[in-house]
């Protein structure tokens, strides 16, 4: 509804009580109404939903249109990404949040910092889910309150044009409240555990969970060694149970992302159960570091294949190993099974940031599942300098020129910086997501840490000028004076906080008695040149 539709029907309310509810003014509800439009997760989850599935089929349509999000630890963090973006491209298209089970452990737990292993209380997952949407929100009703004020001045002063552009601005008002792709590990559990926890995802506002390969209680980050991965049958369950979550909850078009670690997993906590040759758990099999033996041993495992009695290579801890070398085909496997039950998009978590070899593998998928589709960890645990500048200095070796300038073990040495090569590189680093976008199937790009790294960056450097030299210069030059003018909203932090917001409450429930904390003696003021 418009906002003067909205006004309309509150007046209707209020009149059908008018002999109790006298002080209760329409356009005060109808504000209050378009400040919170979204009264539930699950409002919030139907209708991110929505958007997700309409980015997916504009980028079928032109891989140009891939979208993208930064991690977040925080709702503030997620709260400024969407402020910061509206202000800098006018709209919010494209542009996600990511919710990184890494950062939840290392930053949210009540243990302290965690390694990503799934140690973290799972419940923290789903309470940072709220927990960003209640910022989202919050940042409608500040934008809106700050419109409505306007509005109210361009009425007073009796402007027609300004008040009539400014109901077209509220009544086309975009909201802050974008997707979040939110990490559930491996599910910290089994099939039930998982759809459990899906359903408290949902709940909490998120359209889209993103379920990882390997097994719960042996989970490593994706960038780390050790990774165990566990049979197809068993991830699928896990899947169907976050398709179940999302069905009964209405949310039908929930969006599933399956990840496989299985490029850098070298193990697997069980053998599959396979009924005739060439089914799943046969294919998984296949992959086991095995050799034939003619006799049995105390406390062996043994497997038939082909005929032949085979043992498969256990290890002290009880984990049974691949062979060398199978990374990638049964990454291509472990995709196309999850899109041909109930995924619907892919992460292939990779050691480096290589086009080629991710599109290789896309390419394999795309020949059984033509529309596959991945989201791409853009990871701070990538170097990408020294990694494209490797790249580049490969690609010129390959090509006959001459490199006699470059020593490829020390590309990261500042002194290269400003050379042909890491001009290339960078510019290379610069196009890498579009070029992925095109060349590799990858409609969502993401980094999962960026906020953990701006931070620690960022308090260096003030700790550095503050508790020097600087002083109190260090705080007011390298920030206050920065967000002044690059028109940074949190430099009025009163406001931020949702002091306007309550002060037009006290207007709307007091009237002329409230006391409100925005006049002349608040120094926010200050910042108003």
């Amino acid at each position: 509804m418009t906002y003067s539709q909205t006004i309309t029907e509150a007046r209707q309310t209020i009149g059908d009580n008018q002999q109790t509810w006298n002080g209760i003014e329409a356009e005060s509800v109808a504000r209050m109404r378009l400040q919170n439009r979204f009264r539930t997760g699950l409002d919030i989850a139907k209708y991110t939903a929505k958007i997700m599935r309409a980015d997916m089929a504009a980028y079928d349509l032109d891989p140009a249109a891939y979208t993208q999000s930064l991690g977040c630890w925080h709702g503030f963090i997620g709260q400024q990404k969407m402020i910061s973006i509206k202000k800098h491209f006018g709209t919010t298209e494209g542009r996600y949040l990511y919710l990184s089970g890494w950062m939840v452990a290392a930053l949210r737990s009540e243990f302290g910092p965690l390694p990503d292993q799934s140690m973290h209380e799972k419940t923290s997952v789903p309470a940072l889910i709220e927990e960003l949407y209640t910022f989202l929100r919050q940042a409608d009703a500040r934008e809106l309150g700050m419109l409505f004020r306007e509005l109210d001045a361009a009425k007073a002063a009796g402007d027609a044009v300004t008040t009539h552009r400014l109901l077209h601005k509220i009544d086309d008002y975009q909201t802050h409240i974008v997707p979040i792709v939110a990490d559930i590990d491996a599910g910290f559990g089994n099939a039930e555990a998982t759809y459990l926890l899906a359903k408290k995802f949902i709940e909490a506002g998120a359209c889209c969970i993103q379920i990882e390969n390997q097994v719960s209680d042996e989970k490593q980050c994706g960038h780390q060694d050790g990774k165990v991965t566990v049979p197809h049958e068993d991830f699928i369950a896990k899947i169907r149970a976050v398709r179940y979550a999302f069905m009964e909850l209405g949310v039908d078009d929930g969006v599933i992302v399956a990840r496989t670690d299985s490029l850098g997993a070298g193990l697997t906590k069980q053998i599959a159960f396979t009924k005739e040759a060439g089914d799943i758990g046969d294919q998984y099999n296949a992959f086991l570091d095995c050799e034939e033996v003619t006799t049995v041993g105390h406390g062996e495992v043994l497997i038939s294949r082909d005929g032949k009695l085979m043992r498969p290579k256990r290890l002290p801890s009880n984990l049974f190993q691949f062979r060398t070398g199978t990374g990638e085909d049964r990454c291509v496997l472990d995709c196309i099974t999850s899109l041909q039950n109930g995924a619907d998009l892919l992460w292939i978590e990779t050691e480096k940031p290589h086009i080629e070899q991710i599109a290789g593998m896309v390419d394999r998928i795309r020949e059984v599942v033509p529309n596959a589709k991945l989201v791409y960890n853009n990871s701070p645990s990538f170097n990408w300098t020294l990694n494209f500048r490797q790249q580049v200095f490969d690609r010129w070796s390959a090509e006959g020129q001459d490199m006699s300038a470059y020593d490829r073990a020390k590309l990261m040495s500042v002194d290269y910086d400003g050379t042909p090569l890491a001009d290339e590189a960078d510019e290379r680093i610069r196009t890498f997501q579009r070029d992925a976008a095109a060349r590799a199937g990858i409609f969502h790009h993401l980094i999962t840490l960026p906020t953990y790294h701006t931070a620690a960056l960022s308090t260096d450097n003030l700790a550095k000028e503050y508790f020097g030299d600087q002083g109190m210069l260090g705080y007011v030059k390298g920030v206050q004076r920065q967000e002044i003018r690059q028109g940074i909203a949190c430099v009025k932090h009163q406001n931020m906080s949702g002091s306007d917001i309550g002060d037009d409450h006290k207007e709307y429930f007091s009237g002329e008695a409230a006391l409100k904390a925005g006049g002349a003696a608040n120094t926010m003021n200050q910042f108003a040149a």
